[in-house]
């Protein structure tokens, strides 16, 4: 097959030519920043006033309504920092609200959802359900809000976190919803929060951009104290406030950036996450998140976008068959390998390869180089490919995040995963490109469906 034989010619020509290639790292003004960032530049607004909408503001004709649950969505006002708030209610969202729900003691938790229909659904059938090993797991002991700048016409009319600031907050919606609503809510946020990203994707506050946004929205260094969780469980949907824990896994948490842990109360929302029974999660330094975060989006900017457009489950797309497909996952994962070491050699790096950024004498100079060769072997093609191929044996039977709203009609992630690498190759000055990942991101977000074959045509095809 023509497409095969050029596949693999690609891939060898290329590292013929550049078998130590390094990207060219202009700090010029052709140095842009990515589109997300330019609006956040670019916009001078005051945060907007929100309202924190409870079972309570909605009208009273709702039936089945237990008097009790119309008392809840109302927070305490001596929770002392203690409640969390679980921005998204989606499949990671359920997860986390669920196993912490299980801690002992338990903190108070607040859902969040982005929709008042999500909140009339909780009114009629309150409870998050999580069916584990077969069985169903139901909760309602939650309180849930829904944050709006609309400002309710009925019940009691309050901000959310009545306005003092939000402690604790897991973001849980989906990537691409992630920063916006907490740029949403950065009013509510001051330098003795902390925030928590779970959700698949690069969290946009690592470098190069990270430090740029963080400046611009919370001069002075008041900003909160920002996590990442990197999250392998693999949950399915069957409906609102419903999922199905598929195939249970850990959590990455560590820091991205903000805060020393030596404030009272700073440590406390990684603790209530390590502590979540069932989550199996653990503490890593912010090297380490970085890199476990870096190698998911490989698995995730291969594994959903070809899923979704080939409609199979996860492992079909590693089966050897003679069609060409094996090879199209060995041109996404060289063009990604590229990238990750280009961003390993950039110097906005230094701070997360070294001390805090803090260059200190030859010995520390050293010791960076030397992490950074680590990290170039371990990103390298044929490390990629072999970490890709174990986690596609281990999920095989799952059906990817992206697949799922495929078919649901929702909108995917694929500017998250194969879009991040795609800006984060151009800001660095990448003049190849990542031709493969473009064509693939056109694929998903028109909706096509192909065979095997006809996916390897279109992406290989010269």
């Amino acid at each position: 097959m023509n497409t095969i034989r050029w596949a693999r010619s690609t891939i060898k020509t290329f590292y013929s030519r550049y078998p130590s290639r390094m990207v060219s790292y202009s700090t010029s003004p052709q140095q842009t920043p990515a589109k997300w960032l330019q609006r956040v530049l670019e916009d001078r607004s005051e945060p907007p006033k929100l309202y924190a909408w409870a079972l309570a503001n909605l009208p009273d004709h709702a039936r089945h309504v237990n008097e009790s649950l119309e008392l809840r969505g109302a927070p305490k006002q001596d929770d002392g920092g203690r409640r969390i708030y679980v921005l998204g209610v989606g499949n990671i969202g359920r997860l986390y609200a669920s196993f912490l729900a299980k801690k002992d003691p338990r903190p108070p938790i607040t859902l969040v959802v982005h929709r008042r229909e999500l909140l009339e659904h909780w009114k009629a059938q309150p409870g998050i359900e999580l069916v584990r090993n077969g069985k169903p797991e139901r909760n309602a002991d939650f309180d849930i809000e829904w944050w709006t700048d609309a400002k309710p016409a009925e019940g009691p009319i309050k901000e959310p976190a009545n306005g003092a600031g939000i402690r604790n907050l897991i973001v849980a919606t989906k990537a691409s919803d992630a920063l916006p609503q907490v740029d949403r809510l950065r009013g509510y946020l001051r330098s003795d929060s902390t925030v928590a990203f779970t959700q698949n994707g690069m969290c946009k506050l690592w470098p190069p951009l990270g430090e740029t946004y963080v400046d611009a929205r919370f001069p002075g260094g008041m900003g909160p104290r920002w996590l990442a969780c990197v999250t392998t469980h693999g949950v399915t949907s069957l409906g609102p406030f419903r999922s199905v824990h598929a195939s249970p896994a850990n959590v990455l948490v560590g820091t991205v950036m903000g805060g020393d842990g030596d404030t009272p109360g700073s440590e406390y929302l990684a603790e209530q996450i390590v502590g979540a029974p069932g989550l199996a999660a653990r503490r890593v330094a912010t090297r380490e998140l970085w890199v476990a975060q870096l190698e998911k989006l490989v698995v995730n900017a291969v594994i959903n976008p070809l899923t979704a457009v080939l409609r199979c489950k996860n492992g079909e797309i590693f089966e050897r068959r003679d069609d060409g497909l094996l090879d199209v996952v060995d041109v996404l994962v060289e063009e990604a390998s590229r990238t990750l070491t280009a961003l390993v050699r950039h110097p906005s790096s230094d701070g997360i390869l070294g001390n805090k950024g803090k260059l200190s004498g030859s010995a520390t100079v050293e010791d960076l180089r030397e992490t950074r060769e680590e990290l170039i072997e371990r990103f390298s093609f044929g490390r990629l490919k072999t970490m890709l191929y174990g986690v596609g044996a281990k999920v095989a039977e799952n059906t990817s995040s992206m697949l799922q709203d495929v078919r649901a009609g929702k909108k995917t992630e694929i500017e998250d995963f194969n879009g991040w690498l795609v800006e984060t190759a151009r800001y660095l000055g990448d003049d190849h490109g990542l031709p493969t990942h473009e064509k693939l991101i056109s694929l998903v977000t028109e909706r096509k469906t192909l065979t095997r074959s006809e996916l390897a045509r279109h992406l290989l095809g010269s």
